[in-house]
């Protein structure tokens, strides 16, 4: 249990700056570990990831397993559910140059916000080190020549589905495209209603107004040849035929296949009504995989996965959001080469090994979809070549520092389409004024 007084509320930073109610969160979620002989003027405050599944628990039982290891006093902190709202957290801290955490989780499009505030890790890891993780995704954490994080695990958009209802119904195959997965979902779903679960839809997706709403549309915009918001030029590309297309056809699934409150969704709700037995096809992250077929799981054994559909038509193909998170040491940091130990403690082959077999979170080093006891554990990852093959990045390089902005345009009216506040085209036309006015 942890004493009020130790949380040291009173002082300047990061949970008096942000308010109570993170102060009370951060209570429920926050460890020290302290061994005799600790000085609390070295521990290692570790804002790490969120209660989504096992992810916060095991990152935070190996940031204590350093702690015993090494005897440096550590904290650790989960940060929000939302991606939207730990950035904002995130960027509060930055701003006023907190000395209250060491090392962040950051998204895989934070980097050039991010750079400003982070310590050069080239500092800490040698180009042969750095040259062991997939190439793409540190080329993607460096900014001016600053390796600004180092990559922990990635992820990409996958679609889930019930392999038992898939044959009940005489499918034999996972849709390819938008219009069979709205065919095969209202096929179940009519069904499965018929045979009483009246709560049953046929596809879940993450719908909120937040950062996991563009990396659904970006899916349904890129596979469906609409582009990719804003291209690898700078010119902002969302207000085309495509867009509006697609758009409307995602608008008519919501209360249909949908449920209306999938505009409510975010990954945890989303997965829970899919996990609990309540629909056919989901949408979400690798770190499903391995709850939807746990132990303890109602669908155990019947969930399969398989690439995101793609569009009708020529010029189109599959596409996954390019996703996963990475660490940063803090500028700001006063223990800055314990916190760098820290990690290289957490991003080993090792590490990165067990975080796959546990978790099915998807390694950052390529070496480890090669080990045999991974492949055992998690047969499925021998098929992930040609999700990444076609994983599309969101465009926070075309945008730079400007990004959180026009993803939260894109997002923001993106959920007024669906829930039906806005038509589609003069959503869209807004987008694009929004867009061109934020990167101005």
């Amino acid at each position: 249990m942890i004493a009020q007084d130790n949380i040291e509320v009173n002082k300047p930073g990061l949970r008096t700056r942000i308010g109570r109610a993170w102060v009370a969160a951060s209570i429920l979620s926050l460890t020290w570990v302290f061994v005799p002989g600790m000085v609390r003027s070295q521990t290692i405050t570790f804002a790490g990831d969120a209660d989504q599944g096992e992810g916060g628990r095991w990152m935070k039982s190996k940031v204590e397993e350093w702690s015993r290891e090494t005897g440096v006093p550590t904290r650790y902190i989960t940060r929000p559910l939302s991606t939207t709202e730990t950035l904002m957290l995130w960027q509060q801290d930055w701003a006023a140059q907190t000395l209250d955490i060491d090392i962040y989780l950051i998204d895989v499009i934070w980097p050039a916000i991010a750079a400003p505030h982070a310590e050069d890790l080239n500092k800490y890891f040698t180009p042969q080190e750095a040259g062991e993780f997939f190439p793409r995704i540190v080329q993607n954490n460096r900014v001016k020549g600053k390796l600004v994080a180092i990559p922990f695990f990635t992820d990409a958009g996958l679609l889930y589905y019930r392999s038992d209802l898939l044959e009940k119904y005489g499918f034999k195959n996972p849709p390819n495209t938008w219009n069979e997965l709205q065919r095969m979902a209202q096929v179940i779903q009519d069904g499965e209603r018929k045979a009483g679960d009246q709560d049953f839809y046929g596809f879940l997706f993450q719908g909120s107004s937040y950062e996991g709403l563009t990396c659904n549309g970006l899916e349904w915009l890129a596979s469906s040849g609409a582009g990719n918001i804003v291209e690898t030029d700078g010119k902002v590309s969302i207000n085309n035929p495509q867009t509006k297309s697609v758009l409307n056809m995602v608008k008519s699934w919501v209360g249909t296949i949908s449920p209306s409150g999938v505009t409510n969704y975010q990954e945890e709700e989303s997965r829970n009504a899919f996990q609990a037995g309540h629909a056919a096809f989901l949408r979400n992250w690798p770190y499903t995989y391995a709850l939807a077929n746990g132990q303890n799981s109602p669908v155990k054994g019947h969930v399969d996965v398989a690439y995101l559909p793609q569009g009708e038509g020529q010029n189109v193909s599959h596409a996954a959001t390019l996703g996963g998170w990475q660490l940063m040491l803090s500028a700001y940091s006063k223990n800055k080469e314990n916190a760098a130990n820290l990690i290289k403690y957490m991003v080993p082959f090792a590490t990165q090994k067990e975080h796959a077999i546990k978790l099915s979170r998807l390694p950052t080093r390529p070496a480890v979809y090669e080990d045999k006891d991974v492949l055992a554990a998690q047969p499925w990852f021998s098929r992930l070549r040609p999700v990444f093959d076609n994983a599309v990045a969101r465009p926070s390089t075309a945008t730079g520092a400007s990004y959180n902005k026009v993803s939260t345009d894109f997002f923001q009216t993106t959920n007024q389409i669906l829930n039906g506040e806005v038509p589609v085209d003069q959503g869209v036309e807004a987008m694009e004024s929004k867009i061109k006015r934020d990167l101005r």
